[in-house]
């Protein structure tokens, strides 16, 4: 674990130093597209069932939560035109490289859920918060088209709820179960392929 933390630290700074350009042009470019901040910050549960700050680069246009929590497919009509490039790249998920230089999140663990979401969960889902929460994962690879199945699910909130947290947290015990350095850089790759053959 002091391993995957280092990794994490050298990675995150590593990977602002060299995507600097790359975040001020996508910044740039939020700006120009649609009114509203450049960054979307959210409260999500982290290590220890404690609440942080996830920062992403903002995708949808203001107001958008009042109208739900979830997405429903990569053509939500909340999504900007800039946004679904974005999302669908993945790169508005480089700000939490901050959140990973911070000691809220690693580069693989359990995706962190809005605290709503988490009190749906048992006393062994709770297991999950042992480690800090990740870019990527077991769960997220598995479902890396969440959206879309919303988006085909006749009560979106409902299949979200009671099938799709579920899984997930399934797929998150396995992960700590499995944990392991070099599990993690398994993963990475694997979600940098997915990403790139998108």
């Amino acid at each position: 674990m002091i391993a995957k933390r280092w990794f994490d630290v050298l990675g995150a700074l590593i990977g602002l130093i060299l995507l600097a350009p790359l975040l001020l042009i996508i910044a740039i470019i939020i700006k120009i597209d649609s009114k509203g901040p450049v960054l979307f910050i959210q409260e999500r549960v982290g290590k220890n069932n404690k609440d942080f700050q996830i920062y992403k680069f903002r995708t949808m246009k203001l107001q958008s939560e009042a109208q739900g929590l979830l997405t429903l497919g990569n053509h939500d009509s909340r999504i900007t035109k800039v946004g679904y490039f974005l999302r669908r790249y993945k790169l508005d998920e480089f700000p939490q490289l901050f959140n990973i230089l911070k000691g809220d999140m690693s580069f693989v663990g359990p995706r962190p859920e809005l605290r709503y979401y988490v009190n749906f969960y048992t006393e062994d889902d709770l297991k999950i918060f042992a480690v800090r929460p990740g870019i990527t994962g077991l769960a997220s690879l598995k479902y890396r088209n969440e959206v879309e199945l919303l988006k085909a699910a006749e009560n979106p909130e409902e299949f979200f709820t009671k099938t799709i947290i579920p899984d997930k947290l399934k797929y998150n015990k396995e992960y700590i179960e499995k944990r392991h350095f070099f599990f993690d850089l398994k993963l990475i790759v694997i979600t940098i392929v997915q990403v790139l053959t998108k």
